[in-house]
């Protein structure tokens, strides 16, 4: 059961809402939980029990996978009111692969039971609908990830990425050392680290320890053409 306040971020989060029966919004409401993470905690790894539909209502998730050898490849990223399905994979059982969601910051998420939700898609159309939507939207993600990992250059994929976490962060210093890049984009350090050097020799960026200033997005737009 959440609290008032906490109902309102259901609603927004689900707009077939008023598609619902009242006894199904009741049993929507009755069936979620409100969770804090901290930066850095894992939410969910796929070898667990099935987590349930989450909603983001403030912070931020990465989701990704490993490869054999340890490494982690981003799939996709969640922010403030995202919604993730791949966390309930009791509902997505044709899925053959293990996920796992960390919290990039202190974050809030209401977790809607995922047998509850099911239970709710079988006999509801339009929640039916909004699963299938959202289930494509997060593999249209995973597949523009791996699109990226098979088929671009990596100067390409760094100029995205760091293109993208100035958009995200809405800043022009990030925050980030090449380990945590490396993590970010299932690549090596020492690939990360040498294309960074690459980028400040260009005057793109300006590196310093754990820190990467861009300072000519110009030329680093220019690199994703």
């Amino acid at each position: 059961m959440i609290s008032d306040a906490n109902k309102a971020v259901l609603y927004k989060a689900f707009n077939f809402w008023d598609k619902l029966s009242l006894s199904e919004q009741e049993l929507i409401i009755n069936n979620s939980t409100l969770l804090h993470y901290k930066r850095g905690d894992n939410i969910y790894s796929g070898g667990r029990d099935c987590l349930g539909v989450l909603i983001i209502k403030n912070g931020g998730l990465r989701t990704y996978i490993l490869s054999e050898d340890g490494r982690e490849i981003t799939l996709y990223r969640l922010k403030e009111e995202d919604i993730c399905i791949l966390s309930a994979s009791c509902i997505l059982r044709n899925i053959t692969f293990d996920v796992h969601i960390d919290a990039e910051v202190d974050t809030e998420i209401i977790i809607v039971n995922a047998t509850v939700f099911q239970k709710i898609c079988n006999h509801n159309i339009y929640a039916e609908n909004f699963s299938n939507k959202v289930t494509v939207e997060r593999f249209s993600d995973v597949m523009w990830s791996m699109e990226q990992i098979l088929f671009m250059s990596f100067d390409k994929r760094l100029a995205i990425f760091l293109l993208d976490e100035i958009s995200r962060n809405g800043n022009d210093i990030l925050t980030l050392t090449h380990e945590q890049i490396a993590k970010y984009m299932g690549s090596a350090r020492e690939v990360v680290s040498r294309m960074l050097k690459y980028f400040s020799n260009e005057g793109i960026v300006e590196l310093s320890r754990g820190i990467v200033k861009v300072t000519d997005k110009k030329k680093l737009r220019k690199l994703t053409e």
